[in-house]
């Protein structure tokens, strides 16, 4: 690859870089969306707003169009406007998703140093935005004869806002075990891959081969934390609970894929580094003798 090309393909990364930055706001700021229509959604669907809109009904059914019913009306725009928040929010995910193969298609490309540096970043950007992004609504439900579906309680969580949660709630042991396994091992995780690459050379990079290492064997635990997260946060209390996955989910997981290939693509530019540093001592030897 000549210069040129070089330079087309870097900016084409940047490009996509930009593009993921872009669609992965725009994804954030609908989610949000999402959740803020949900919010007032779930405030039209008390017992004392289903009973109105109920007696409503049965007035128009009788009345009709001379009796206007406007909190059914109310209802239908709120929730047009929450699965308008939810489509773009999806779209936008996916946008990104696409943009993120891109950049690892770069990887029949590039050198392995530039690809894990390409791979750390984008891994770093899909991270913050797993942790930011709503991962989960909850919403308790109950029948009530006469009334209908009414919503008793109702959480969008994520991974942040949970944690923040769970130690306000006294419940520090399962704080801490998410804050340690998918706060701070991936960001310490990413950095290390992102360092080593950038500072191969260094001594000092060398110095924590050992500790890039020991981060890898926690690579599964990130999956295994996110699906206790699920279950903990899902786990009935009486009466029927829905879940819905959201898209902070996608970015967690996609982010747990980006880092597996990006590790493997530093272990490798590691070793070809000290096979590398062999051969070159062993000639080195050799015209010694």
């Amino acid at each position: 690859m000549n210069k040129i090309q070089s330079y087309v393909l870097y900016a084409l990364l940047c490009l996509l870089m930009v593009g993921m930055l872009f669609y992965g706001a725009k994804a954030y700021t609908h989610a949000i969306a999402y959740e803020e229509a949900t919010i007032e959604l779930v405030a039209l669907q008390g017992v004392e707003e289903q009973a109105s809109r109920q007696l409503e009904n049965f007035a128009k059914s009788i009345l009709g169009d001379l009796f206007g019913d406007s909190r059914e009306v109310n209802f239908v725009q709120v929730k047009e406007k929450q699965d308008h928040a939810m489509h773009e929010a999806q779209k936008y995910t996916r946008y990104f998703m696409y943009l993120l193969g891109g950049v690892f298609l770069s990887f029949f490309t590039l050198s392995l140093r530039a690809f894990t540096i390409v791979g750390s970043v984008a891994a770093m950007l899909t991270l913050v935005l797993g942790l930011i992004t709503p991962v989960l609504m909850v919403t308790i439900h109950k029948e009530v004869e006469y009334i209908g579906d009414i919503v008793l309680s109702f959480e969008s969580k994520g991974v942040m806002g949970s944690i923040v949660k769970l130690f306000d709630g006294g419940d520090i042991v399962v704080a801490l075990v998410i804050l340690i396994f998918s706060v701070l091992v991936p960001v310490l995780k990413v950095l290390s891959l992102l360092f080593i690459s950038l500072f191969m050379e260094s001594q000092f990079a060398h110095n924590i081969v050992k500790f890039f290492k020991m981060i890898g064997k926690w690579s599964m635990v990130d999956v295994f934390v996110v699906a206790v997260f699920l279950v903990y946060l899902t786990a009935n209390k009486g009466d029927v609970s829905r879940a819905q996955v959201e898209v902070g989910l996608y970015f967690f997981l996609a982010y747990v894929i980006v880092s597996m290939l990006v590790s493997l693509s530093a272990d490798k530019m590691l070793h070809q580094a000290k096979m590398k540093d062999i051969t070159q001592k062993m000639l080195g030897f050799r015209c010694e003798s």
